[in-house]
């Protein structure tokens, strides 16, 4: 697989030994190291496929993930190529995100798969109740209108709460795709 050609260290070695004394008794080499925070690709690309894997593979190398926000016309493309490669292992979990503008969209199509239940969030409170009275396994958060804290502390509220059950269960086991 492509990924057993990556070394397991946490960095890599870039061009060739520079020497840096007359007697060669002191030299340097340029490493490239993992950077801490995350790229953001916003219709970064005209071409859906390419463009935007010339674009995240520079930040996977750099250890950095990637969330990317296509195109409205191409966004479908898009997210098919985010399945296969997530689907293919070569990066690890959330190395790769989408992000659409007011979360709808993404909400919506989520939900048309069986087993998935996207919860749009737009605030902490709401973030919690998904998780809490619906169970939600996907949290939605349109980027257009959160701020990125805010974004945040949905995001660690939505993962710390844990499903309620009792009367929501009954109402929850009848979500179902037809």
């Amino acid at each position: 697989s492509l990924r057993r050609q990556f070394p397991n260290e946490t960095y890599c070695y870039d061009g060739d030994v520079a020497k840096l004394s007359k007697n060669n008794t002191f030299i340097g080499h340029h490493i490239c190291v993992p950077k801490e925070g995350v790229a953001i690709h916003i219709n970064a690309f005209n071409f859906p496929v390419w463009g935007m894997l010339e674009k995240v593979a520079v930040n996977w190398f750099a250890g950095v993930p990637a969330i990317v926000k296509p195109a409205t016309v191409t966004s479908f493309l898009t997210e098919a190529v985010a399945k296969e490669i997530i689907a293919s292992g070569i990066v690890p979990p959330g190395a790769l995100q989408l992000i659409c503008g007011s979360a709808n969209g993404v909400a919506i199509t989520a939900n048309k798969h069986q087993g998935i239940r996207a919860g749009l969030c737009w605030e902490n409170e709401v973030a919690r109740l998904v998780r809490l009275h619906n169970d939600a396994n996907i949290i939605c958060i349109p980027a257009r209108f959160v701020a990125e804290v805010l974004a945040e502390e949905m995001i660690e509220t939505f993962m710390t709460t844990a499903f309620e059950g009792g009367r929501h269960a009954t109402r929850v086991g009848k979500i179902a795709c037809g």
